[in-house]
């Protein structure tokens, strides 16, 4: 960098020695020769001081003044060779106006000012003087930009209190305006927030990782950030760093994945997706052995206990899934107080009790491979080398060291921010969705859906909501992550059809639930009845989003695409699907209409016979939307809806359909 700035300040130099002399030269308007001269010998003083600490120049602002000082001293050199005319009638036809020295004379000012500037907004901070360093005259038109060099100079040489009000000032500045953000980015302000997260106090440290949390608002923003380094920073702190600043680191994650799907696998690749779900399982289940085995003083006595007894699981598991219960019991606390399991409790411990297995195989240990990142490596050895393995390295994954003394709402916070970045990491991406399913991540979503407070609920409805909506594509996934009989799966589903269940329309859990539950439509049963009625009620004077949203997750069971479309269909229709579906198509909302449509052919097509549908003259509604133009417009949906009138067509008579009774919309 040094030896850039002065080959860049090299050219300026010599034309301000070029200015001086020719100004001694000058046979006319010799005063305001000498007066430039005057000026431009301060300036090329200042410039070679700027030379003299090129190391400590901010390149940005470095660039632009000099090249700015560069044309003004081309400028001036060409003015004063005008002055140098001999003759008379050399000078008669080389008359300079007053006006032009005067603008001249100007500019060099200005040049002086953006250099002095410079010079000072780049000197330490042991040596910087204190108070408001000013706008740099190069800046006059667009003030934002010396206050955006300003910040970013402090954030290169202050002191940690000053970088860490400087990182507040631009968090400040990018979340006024976008292009203030661009800006910050564009002027070199990613590095220095990075070196800031890395070796500041907390404060500090929260300031950085919530400005590169903002900066990262589109993908080319977000891709600079990756190649400044912003991977392997965000990981060392989510493994090592105060818990508050992993809170805002994992923000930022979520931040920049859903901004820039691309950088999903990087994440992956350092780790960060294991450090976030031990975050996630730090209190409310006990972590999985693939992402964290931590044992602290309290439990090693437990941990001997354990490992010793697991080579006799087989011969007594009651004592075993007794000995695991009891140490589960102590790390999820019942949200209610009192002493006895909840249900979700009891297939908490049931799922670490089955995955427990027996003594023949260790837990997975995380070793340093070639590059440094963490490997796993299975490893087969008997009891007691599992517990000197436990004993020995009581933080082989996560460091734990102090976070059971955070105060709850920092606890929460980082919760909430884990689930937030993995459900933004996960979106639409399997090879993620595979890592979070193979570790406890699915209990820890459904304990925390259960007792969490409202930004961990919803963040991990969210999650779940990303998380399903892949396995709904991914076959492969579905099985082997929502397997009907896995108690993970089961106690998630529970949860969501709880909070559906309460149906309150005014949370924001509804939603994300709802989507979840149709997301699943392919795993449930044919007996797993209790999943549709709660649905169906949700098509019953709820808000339009919800009742289409409902619409939409039970057409995900009836459609032809459900191996179990004939059954789930019967189900619809005897929880009193049919005349909800009939008022929506009628009544709802253009876009609940359409999806109510969309339902009740799928019903009709599969279900023709049925009386219900007679009943309820549903061919007499198909017949009516098939009119409405803005109904039919979707090429697929018309297709659906004749085929359902003619389905319906052959199994009702004729002679039973009539005026429904409602006021049918023109």
């Amino acid at each position: 960098m040094a030896d850039i700035v002065k080959q860049i300040l090299a050219r300026p130099i010599q034309l301000a020695d070029q200015v001086t002399k020719a100004a001694d030269e000058a046979s006319s308007s010799k005063q305001d020769c000498a007066e430039l001269k005057s000026k431009t010998e301060k300036l090329a003083g200042l410039l070679r001081q700027a030379a003299r600490a090129s190391s400590d120049l901010y390149e940005r602002p470095t660039r632009r003044i000099i090249d700015e000082t560069e044309q003004v001293l081309e400028k001036a050199l060409s003015l004063v060779l005008k002055c140098r005319a001999n003759g008379i009638m050399k000078r008669v036809f080389t008359i300079i106006p007053t006006a032009q020295f005067r603008k001249m004379s100007s500019q060099l000012e200005n040049s002086i000012g953006d250099v002095s500037w410079l010079l000072r907004v780049s000197a330490p901070a042991d040596i910087r003087e204190d108070g408001y360093l000013g706008l740099p005259p190069i800046a006059a038109n667009e003030p934002i930009l010396g206050l955006i060099w300003e910040q970013i100079a402090i954030l290169h040489t202050g002191s940690l209190e000053g970088r860490s009000d400087a990182a507040a000032s631009l968090v400040s500045l990018a979340k006024d305006n976008d292009r203030y953000g661009k800006l910050i980015i564009e002027e070199g302000g990613v590095g220095p927030l990075l070196k800031l997260i890395k070796e500041g106090k907390v404060e500090g440290q929260e300031n950085a990782a919530e400005a590169l949390g903002l900066l990262g608002r589109d993908p080319e923003s977000v891709e600079h950030m990756i190649i400044a380094g912003a991977c392997s920073v965000f990981s060392k702190i989510l493994k090592e760093g105060p818990m508050k600043v992993q809170a805002m680191v994992a923000k930022a994650v979520a931040e920049l994945a859903g901004h820039y799907p691309k950088c999903q696998d990087l994440f992956a690749q350092h780790n960060i997706i294991r450090l976030l779900v031990s975050h996630l399982a730090f209190e409310t289940v006990q972590e999985h052995s693939k992402y964290s085995v931590t044992f602290n003083k309290a439990t090693s006595i437990h941990a001997l206990v354990v490992a010793t007894n697991n080579s006799n699981a087989n011969n007594n598991p009651t004592k075993a899934n007794e000995d695991e219960e009891k140490q589960s019991y102590l790390q999820i606390p019942h949200p209610l107080g009192n002493r006895q399991p909840s249900q979700l409790h009891t297939v908490v411990t049931t799922t670490m009790a089955m995955q427990g297995g027996g003594g023949t195989k260790a837990p997975l240990q995380p070793v340093n491979g070639a590059n440094g990142a963490t490997q796993i490596n299975h490893t087969k050895s008997n009891s007691s080398s599992n517990v000197n393995h436990h004993l020995s390295h009581p933080n082989s994954g996560t460091s734990v060291k102090g976070r059971e003394l955070e105060d709850p709402a920092t606890k929460a916070s980082m919760k909430a921010m884990a689930a937030r970045a993995l459900g933004h990491l996960a979106k639409g991406n399997s090879t993620i969705c595979r890592s979070i399913t193979e570790s406890r991540a699915l209990l820890c979503f459904a304990v925390l859906l259960e007792k969490g407070l409202e930004d961990v609920q919803k963040n991990s409805a969210m999650a779940l909501m990303e998380i399903t909506g892949v396995a709904e594509r991914d076959a492969e996934l579905r099985r082997s992550a929502f397997k009907p009989n896995s108690p993970a799966c089961k106690s998630v589903i529970d949860q969501l059809l709880k909070i559906i269940d309460k149906a309150d329309s005014d949370s924001d859990l509804l939603i994300p639930c709802i989507k979840a539950v149709g997301n699943l439509a392919r795993t449930f049963r044919a007996t797993e009845t209790r999943i549709i009625g709660p649905l169906v009620r949700l098509l019953d004077e709820r808000e339009a989003e919800v009742t289409r949203e409902a619409s939409i997750a039970l057409t995900k069971f009836a459609c032809t695409d459900n191996y179990l479309h004939l059954d789930h269909c019967k189900a619809i229709i005897d929880a009193g699907g049919a005349k909800h579906l009939i008022q929506l198509v009628y009544f709802g909302e253009q876009m609940v209409q359409i999806s109510a449509l969309v339902l009740m052919c799928y019903i009709a097509l599969h279900v023709p016979d049925s009386e219900e549908l007679a009943q309820a003259e549903v061919l007499t509604v198909l017949e009516w939307a098939s009119k409405q133009s803005y109904m039919t417009q979707d090429e697929t949906l018309d297709t659906l809806l004749q085929e359902a009138k003619s389905r319906l067509d052959l199994y009702q008579s004729r002679g039973s359909r009539g005026y429904h009774g409602f006021n049918h919309k023109a």
